[in-house]
């Protein structure tokens, strides 16, 4: 563990927005408050182990199914967190020192491992409809025929103050929580693992939904810093440029990146005239009107004339469903909570964020924003119960504290800085240089990004944007293989896109040593 820095810039988010706070702490006045702070007992390790099979294919997969935790240790030596894991090793494989291990999390920053642990990854998966309310309780389990235990172990990580995991001795869990802190302890869990599993010539994935892709672009650049490079990277729902999403004043880029998302999700919902058919027939003339007239539109600014203001308005109101009127009135910059307020208003329904295809109901129809995101709303309770029966009956992991599934506290504690990186400076997060520079240092390096159309949390266009402002050699673009799905940020809650996710998998794991 290092010690947190004294200096910090947090972001506080709610569902409907992102603000920044700066918050200035004198290094003294630290110290006080560390010294007050009670020591948790250091924990002994633990781990459940149970042995289950799986049929995934025309296979049945047997498996040794490990639930435990790992401690870390501080700069003294001594345990300084404990981390909570969940790994999924096959038992028939012929060497299991060459065989693929993958490890993954998810984002937040604050949320444990669940999604893609009991959402597409895992052996086991919540079983509930798409599109919709899920059903009422209870809830059910299913096996997952579309688990990648069939081509590779998994390890699925809870980072600090997620999950089960937590600070020990006398640190703290916001000693953990920020960029640089994250990489740092996120990495020594891996280098753990793969130390006492004897996995140290295994090939390597690190995988990540959301800001667990920003984690694993750094994670990517911070292990070859410590010998072990990763083979392949899979990002799910990728952010690793944050200009990309932050619809901060003065800066227009959100605008230009959300619009095709805008538009797929107007397609979605029938509110395009006269669209194709094919949502790629639809978002190819799109995208080039959000690069090409819209952006130009927005760098005029005030030199914007009426006539072509006019004009851009009306192409916004074909792409959006939404009116010309509105969009003048918003300067022709149309704010995200804005839109999933709007989308449907004359139906007194909002869209979702994390993903666009589901409706939600407000107390009124004539506010800013939407009261919750009805996306989320969907899949957090079939979720939290399942994880919560799965581990203590099947995986007969026992432990009365809360499975903290997606910890707002974490969210507000996070320390967004990095050196040159201060969003506190009115800089943005950006760890593509992670990524370009793990890249260029391992030729070898494959990278696997997964984009839901339907996605405004990471939208697709922002994700392109990104990989093409990489900077990385010519020959090193081939490397990075961009696939797309009919569904939201969690495209596997799709069935027909889960299907695909895994069909791509096979394939990009097949690949990594080619």
């Amino acid at each position: 563990m290092r010690p947190r820095r004294t200096g910090r810039s947090t972001r506080h988010a709610g569902a409907l927005a992102a603000v920044w706070l700066a918050l200035a702490l004198p290094a003294a006045s630290e110290e006080l408050a560390d010294a007050s702070v009670p020591a948790v007992p250091i924990e002994a390790e633990k781990a459940s182990v149970t042995r289950h099979s799986v049929r995934i294919g025309s296979a049945t997969v047997k498996y040794r199914a490990t639930a435990g935790t790992l401690n870390l240790p501080g700069a003294d030596g001594q345990p300084a967190a404990s981390m909570f894991y969940i790994a999924y090793e096959r038992e028939d494989a012929a060497d299991s020192g060459q065989r693929p291990v993958m490890f993954t999390f998810n984002g937040g920053p604050g949320s444990s491992s669940v999604w893609l642990h009991m959402g597409t990854f895992g052996p086991r998966r919540v079983a509930m409809r798409d599109g919709g309310q899920p059903d009422a309780a209870p809830y059910r389990l299913e096996d997952n025929a579309q688990s990648l235990l069939d081509v590779t172990d998994l390890v699925f990580i809870d980072p600090v103050g997620t999950g089960y995991s937590h600070a020990l001795g006398t640190a703290e869990d916001k000693d953990f929580q920020g960029v640089e802190e994250d990489i740092q302890a996120v990495g020594d869990f891996i280098r753990l693992w793969v130390t006492r599993n004897e996995r140290w010539n295994s090939p390597k994935l690190v995988s990540g939904e959301s800001y667990g892709s920003t984690r694993s672009a750094a994670l990517a650049n911070h292990l070859q810093g410590r010998g072990m490079f990763v083979n392949g990277l899979v990002l799910v729902s990728s952010i690793l440029n944050f200009q990309t999403a932050r619809f901060d004043t003065g800066n227009d880029l959100p605008y230009i990146t959300f619009l095709p998302t805008y538009a797929a999700t107007a397609w979605y919902h029938g509110r395009i005239a006269d669209a194709p058919a094919d949502i790629e027939a639809f978002l190819g003339p799109v995208r080039e009107f959000a690069a090409g007239p819209y952006a130009t539109a927005l760098m005029k600014g005030d030199r914007l004339g009426e006539q072509e203001a006019a004009a851009v308005a009306e192409r916004l109101a074909a792409y959006t469903g939404l009116s010309p009127q509105y969009l003048r009135a918003t300067n022709l910059r149309i704010n995200i909570m804005r839109f999933t307020k709007e989308l449907l208003r004359t139906e007194r329904r909002t869209v979702g964020r994390l993903d666009s295809r589901f409706k939600g109901m407000d107390i009124d129809a004539a506010g800013e924003t939407f009261e919750h995101d009805p996306s989320l709303t969907a899949i957090m309770g079939p979720y939290t119960a399942t994880v919560n029966h799965y581990l203590r009956t099947e995986l007969e992991f026992q432990d009365d504290t809360e499975y903290e599934i997606l910890s707002s506290k974490v969210f507000r504690n996070w320390d967004w800085e990095r050196p040159g990186q201060s969003p506190g400076g009115g800089g943005y997060i950006n760890v593509a240089e992670d990524l370009r520079a793990a890249m260029a240092r391992d030729p070898h390096l494959k990278v696997f990004v997964a984009n839901g159309y339907y996605d405004l949390a990471t939208p697709f266009f922002a994700t392109e944007y990104t990989m093409d402002h990489l900077g990385i050699e010519p020959e090193l673009k081939a490397n990075i293989d961009m696939q797309y799905y009919a569904a939201g940020h969690m495209m596997y809650v799709h069935p027909e896109s889960h299907v695909k996710l895994k069909r791509d998998l096979v394939a990009f794991i097949a690949g990594l040593n080619r």
